[in-house]
Parts: structure tokens; sequence; C-alpha cells
């Protein structure tokens, strides 16, 4: 069956309404700059089921939800759901947590660096360079036989956990709504201020993520890929796509006058440029690593790939253990053990991509 959104029409369509879909979700409620921000939403959906205290960011973000289910929905009306598991789920586990502290060192992942650079945040350039960089590192273990084993087949209802799991959460979130502007509702828990407070509402947001998980389920979207196709095929394939969210998001923000150009008093980032490349580059060399995006491993689990189930289980813990931990930064500067949490991951993603070389 012919696919359009696999083609070089396709894939610019889909970051095309990515972008446009951001910048709406931000028009209608979501936080300046971060109208997706798959980390970040990752983050305020941990601590919606209480597994960090940092009341202005709880709140279980419907995107990442549409996501995971849209994909799903596509995968099998395409004949694509093929469940799959074992590669290394540790490791991909690992993985998950060190992109889910690094990101939120420097405060987004790679989805929000281009929002971010689309409204003028310079800091997120300087993302940009790191996260570039740290693919480009991964790109270089994989040409000496960089791998993390074979998936294998698996049954089609394992598949069905994952997706399920996600459509627990929507139904937690339609049936245990704010009550009374308390935080804490008796089973979930709503933040009253900050970006946790801040979110369009459920149901465009839900449709929007929606139609955005069928067409990158389709189109094979992901924002690590663009920069390793180039990087190894000199292939401009997937980053056409990214550029076309860059440039919506641009136009946009342009139009509406929500372009504004600068390092200082940008929306929910800080200045420190040592650790925005840092925790970036971190970022990058973990995507590479576990072979997607924090974007592109929802996709995928949606496809019934554990290995990309087990990853997002990991993303959800870093982002837990960042709050809890000192880790994440804030919009003033970097956490007191940010520092050392981004050495740490990327030491242990040197440990990871050395000891995992097959061939001389």
């Amino acid at each position: 069956m012919y696919n359009f959104f696999s083609s070089s029409k396709g894939i610019i369509l889909t970051g095309l309404f990515i972008g446009i879909g951001a910048f709406l979700l931000q028009f209608l409620g979501n936080p300046a700059n971060m109208g997706i921000c798959v980390v970040c939403f990752t983050r305020d959906t941990t601590g919606g089921i209480g597994l960090h205290r940092a009341e202005i960011v709880q709140y279980i973000r419907p995107e990442i939800i549409g996501f995971v289910l849209g994909s799903f929905a596509a995968a099998l009306a395409a004949k694509e759901f093929q469940p799959q598991s074992g590669s290394s789920p540790v490791i991909r586990f690992v993985l998950g947590i060190i992109t889910g502290t690094s990101a939120l060192v420097f405060l987004g992942c790679p989805w929000r660096m281009v929002l971010r650079i689309a409204g003028g945040d310079l800091n997120a350039v300087v993302g940009l360079f790191g996260f570039a960089f740290g693919i480009f590192i991964g790109t270089r273990f994989f040409k000496h036989g960089y791998t993390l084993g074979k998936s294998m087949p698996i049954s089609k209802k394992a598949g069905y956990v994952f997706p399920l799991l996600m459509l627990g959460l929507l139904l937690l979130l339609i049936f245990s709504p704010e009550k009374d502007g308390s935080v804490y509702n008796g089973l979930i828990y709503y933040s009253q201020k900050g970006p946790g407070s801040m979110h369009a509402p459920l149901l465009i947001s839900l449709g929007i993520a929606f139609i955005v998980g069928i067409i990158a389920q389709r189109s094979r979207f992901c924002t690590m890929g663009a920069f390793r196709d180039i990087f190894l095929f000199k292939e401009t394939h997937l980053f056409s796509g990214l550029f076309a969210l860059f440039l919506a998001v641009f136009i946009l923000n342009i139009i509406a006058g929500k372009f504004s150009l600068g390092f200082e008093n940008q929306p929910i980032a800080h200045t420190d440029h040592v650790w925005n490349f840092l925790s970036m580059l971190t970022v990058g060399f973990a995507a590479a690593l576990a072979g997607g995006c924090p974007g592109r491993q929802f996709f995928s689990s949606g496809e019934g790939n554990n290995d990309s189930a087990t990853y997002i289980i990991g993303l959800f813990v870093g982002t837990a253990f960042a709050h809890n931990f000192g880790i994440a930064s804030s919009a003033a500067q970097i956490g007191p053990h940010s520092i050392f949490a981004v050495l740490f991951g990327l030491f242990i993603c040197f440990a990871i991509a050395f000891t995992h070389i097959k061939k001389n």
C-alpha cells in the first residue's frame, strides 16, 4: 500500500502539521514555546500521578497519550502492528532515565528546542549545537558496529499493554477532573500555578496529538533521525520535516507578534550556555544509542515496540528523578545537582557505546 507520508511531500506535511498544532496548543493555553514538549509533558504526567511533588508541574498531559493511541491506530490500519521486544531492555530503560534528567537541565526535549528557536530563544540554538554533536558522536559508534542487539517478535497481547496503559491515564484524567481549585483531588494532582497549570482544552490537545501520532507513525518522523541521516548518509529526507516544523512555528510567531530574539527573558529558559550545550549533547547521544528521540519512542511504542515502551518508562522515572533530586533547572538557573547528573549520564552513554561495539 502506497504510503504518502513516507514521501518527500509527506514528511514536510508532517512537520508543518506538528508545527501548526504546537502553535495552536500554545495559543489555546499550553506554556509559551512549549506547545508540544515530549519530555516536559512526560514530567508533568509523572507529577500528575504523584511520582514527584513539584506542584508547578503536575498535570496528566493528553498530548503524549494521543501520540501513542494515534500511532497504535495507524499501525493497526496499515497492518504494521508488529510487537517486538528483547533488545537490551535494561539499557534502554537507563537511556530513558538519562534522557529525562538531561533534557530537564536544558528545559525541553528536541521538539521544544526547535519551538524555542522558532520563538527567538538563542539559548536553544546553543542546545541545538549540543544535540547535533551528541548524535554525531553516536554515529561514530554506529560506524564501528554499535548495536543493542536484535528485537524478537512477541505476542500481540504484549504489544497492547503500553497503549492500554496510556488509555488508563486518559481515563484517570477524564473521570477525575480538577475540583475546587485543589492541588490533589483524591486521585491525581493538578498544578494551580506554573507551567503545569497552563494547558489547552483536553479534547483539542488529545485530537491534535492523535493526528500527530498517525502521521508521525506513517512518516517515521524523528528529530534524532534527521541529524543521524545527514551525518551517516548525507540524506535530508527526515531533516526536511524537522525544518518544516521550525518554519511553520517561526512564521506563525512572527505573524502573532510572539517572536522575541535574544538570550534573556525567554519563557521557561535559562542562560547557562555550558550546560545548555552539554545537557542536549547528552540527550542527543542517548537518543542515538536508543535508536530514536523521545517523540519517536512514543510513536514506536504504539506500534507494539516494547523496547521503546521500556525507554519511555525510563523517561518517566528520569523526569521524576529530576525534580525529586534537584536535577531539573528553573528559568533562573540550573539545579543544584544538574552538573553531576549530566556528566554522569554522559559517562554512562560512553560506557554503553564502548561495550556494545560488535566488531573490531
